[in-house]
């Protein structure tokens, strides 16, 4: 279903869409209130969804879907800059599982990059449940791993989320304290003309300092340092932050192995490695490396991950020190760096 009320770029949709063997278009829609009218008797596998609308707002339009419909959503965003993209990462959080540039006139040289991007995103997202169960019991991710077996002075952390990854992160970031006194490595898979956006709306969700990282900064105590759009992150010697255009990891850039293996290789056993939700397996050969050289390593458990890939695949490989359910992540992490502090 696309919800789109731009005459022209509905008509550019239609036509990624078209062109596309994997896609059929289901509806058209040119506002929320026509697509919440039509989505019961629809029924598509994923929808396209404009932020800016007439009437109902993108945002609304999301909370009320997953409430009465639960389907996966893309969110198409026009500007990476202004009060849209707030309102963008707010659709992530109510349900929405990822978001993408709107596309260019055929004549633009991003054209069939972003075409490309749009219609392989749709198609994905389309095979991703949206609908989950809740328990409240974490379950280890190792047969015999205890909960407690906690390294003594954990000093810096790592965290890693693709799809699924912006409410998750808001959960866990948002529940440390003020003071915590471990600066934190923030690698999310979102594309690079939205990151910054993200990083700002990321800071408004927590009372823990946001910024995307910069070269050679020294990362310090209570700030979050997000990867920016397309550069991998990893601490070097000195402690310090170092981007790269390094090739890709698991068709990732920036990726979470590359950032976890740096942790393991500067930090050892003084680091934490957390791993979210995201399809794939990135993150998850990095964290077996951050476990071996004697990190505590978290992976979020399948009850609470929107898609339990990259952390299935890190328990599967045996990298994961424990399962938790995302509520249970930061009351973990802030036992762990207050064992460190004390």
């Amino acid at each position: 279903m696309l919800v789109e009320d731009s005459p022209t770029v509905r008509t550019l949709l239609c036509h990624i869409i078209d062109r596309d063997p994997r896609l059929q278009l289901a509806a058209v829609c040119v506002s929320a209130e026509e697509a919440l009218e039509s989505i019961g008797q629809v029924r598509p596998d994923v929808i396209s969804m404009d932020i800016r609308l007439p009437g109902m707002d993108g945002l609304e339009a999301t909370r009320r879907i997953m409430s009465e419909f639960p389907t996966p959503i893309v969110v198409i965003s026009d500007s990476v800059h202004d009060a849209t993209l707030g309102i963008a990462m707010n659709a992530l959080k109510a349900g929405a599982l990822t978001v993408v540039e709107k596309p260019t006139g055929p004549a633009a040289v991003s054209y069939d990059a972003i075409a490309g991007m749009i219609s392989t995103q749709l198609f994905i997202m389309s095979k991703v449940p949206v609908i989950r169960r809740r328990v409240a019991n974490p379950r280890a991710g190792v047969p015999g791993a205890s909960a407690m077996s906690a390294p003594v002075g954990a000093k810096i952390v790592g965290i890693a989320a693709s799809t699924g990854g912006p409410p998750a992160l808001s959960a866990v970031l948002g529940a440390l304290k003020p003071d915590f006194p471990a600066p934190i490595l923030l690698v999310q898979h979102m594309g690079a003309p939205f990151m910054e956006g993200f990083a700002s709306w990321l800071g408004d969700q927590t009372r823990l300092r946001v910024k995307l990282a910069e070269n050679r900064e020294i990362p310090v105590a209570g700030t979050v340092y997000v990867a920016p759009g397309d550069r991998h992150l990893e601490l070097t010697p000195g402690n310090v932050i170092r981007l790269t255009n390094d090739p890709p990891l698991a068709s990732q850039r920036p990726a979470a192995t590359f950032l976890f293996k740096s942790l393991a290789r500067l930090a050892g056993p003084k680091a934490v490695g957390i791993l979210l939700t995201g399809m794939g397996e990135d993150g998850a050969r990095g964290l077996v490396d951050m476990k071996e050289a004697g990190a505590f390593t978290i992976a979020e458990d399948e009850t609470t991950a929107v898609v339990y890939g990259m952390p299935a695949a890190a328990v599967r490989m045996g990298g994961v020190s424990v399962s938790l359910p995302l509520d249970l992540i930061a009351p973990r992490l802030n036992q762990l760096v207050a064992e460190a502090r004390s």
